[in-house]
């Protein structure tokens, strides 16, 4: 009987190896998506979830040590260290430059099709003191509740252009607008975006914009995605200030985002240790757990003193608010 023992326990180690390696596999096939920028069909929309997927991958690890496979648990540990280092540091604070200009308050909110309580985001804008309003899926009738709610009084100044459904764009401001238009999306939905250049007392001229590219909502859609995203405004660090508001349709997981990033923004809740709280779903009753996909993109000379997320009653989306401090004049 005490030989026994070691005899099951050598015929089960290639099923317990096997079982390792199986547990394993999907997290090494996710880190090398992830760190190799393969975003491509339907992997665009899983690699949303990728800080889900790095607090998962200590499942395998766990398992992996209480099994005593070597090199599985090896493998799994290199894993979990990869997700989490390209995750962790969103909900850390960074450094900021050293920006002596003016504070502005800007907040964005995509309405669903003009579905969200408008009467929630003129509160969030006089509760928070928003100087500048981004807003994305912006129709005609959201446009006149907003005027009758009173927010030309708070933010008289206004680049809009709303349409029926889901494709409108508008941007509120304190400060006077100049050079204002709307920048149409090629892709699949045909988003439009508003922008214009704001005049902050103290402050460089800085160019806002309502972002929203094109949806990956399926794989034939992935194409409009890409180039809705490669099509963004780049910063320009030695020219005028830049800031990008709003439902880009992407984490800093995609390589798209981040390419756009790598030209001279940075991404407030990001800076801010904020960047791992969601701002979309769950979605139409389906169980998805939140994802980042509204940002604030601002110039790498622009600081972040905060960034806040408040739900906006019927959207799918919430409201992002960045607190910015600009350079001075």
């Amino acid at each position: 009987m005490e030989t026994a023992r070691p005899a099951t326990g050598r015929r089960t180690a290639p099923l317990r190896t096997a079982l390792c390696w199986a547990a394993v596999a999907p997290g090494v096939a996710w880190a090398a998506v992830r760190l190799g920028g393969l975003d491509r069909g339907p992997l665009v929309q899983l690699l949303a979830f990728t800080p889900y997927a790095a607090a998962g991958s200590l499942l395998p690890l766990v398992l992996a040590l209480a099994l005593r496979r070597r090199w599985p648990a090896v493998v799994a540990a290199l894993v979990t260290a990869t997700l989490v280092a390209v995750v962790a540091p969103r909900a850390l604070p960074s450094g900021q430059p050293p920006a002596g200009g003016p504070t502005v308050r800007l907040l964005t909110a995509n309405l669903l099709a003009g579905a969200g309580d408008v009467r929630a985001l003129v509160d969030l804008v006089r509760r928070h003191r928003v100087d500048v309003l981004a807003v994305q899926e912006f129709t005609p009738d959201a446009e006149a509740e907003l005027d009758r709610l009173g927010l030309p009084g708070l933010l008289p100044h206004r680049q809009l252009h709303p349409q029926t459904g889901t494709v409108g764009s508008g941007l509120y401001a304190r400060f006077p607008i100049s050079d204002g238009g709307v920048r149409h999306n090629r892709g699949g939905w045909g988003f439009d975006q508003a922008y214009g250049t704001l005049a902050v007392p103290g402050a460089p001229a800085v160019r806002v914009e309502s972002a929203h590219p094109s949806a990956p909502y399926a794989v034939d859609q992935v194409g409009h995605w890409r180039a809705d995203l490669a099509a963004q405004p780049p910063a320009t660090p030695d020219g005028p200030l830049r800031i990008l508001a709003g439902d880009f349709n992407a984490t800093l997981d995609h390589a798209p985002l981040r390419a756009l990033l790598d030209t001279g923004y940075v991404d407030a809740a990001d800076q801010a240790g904020a960047g791992l709280v969601g701002t979309w779903g769950p979605y139409d009753g389906d169980p998805i757990p939140p994802v980042t996909i509204d940002h604030v993109l601002v110039d790498r000379r622009i600081a972040v003193r905060a960034v806040t997320v408040h739900p906006v009653r019927g959207s799918d989306h919430r409201a992002v608010l960045a607190e910015l401090r600009l350079p001075a004049g």
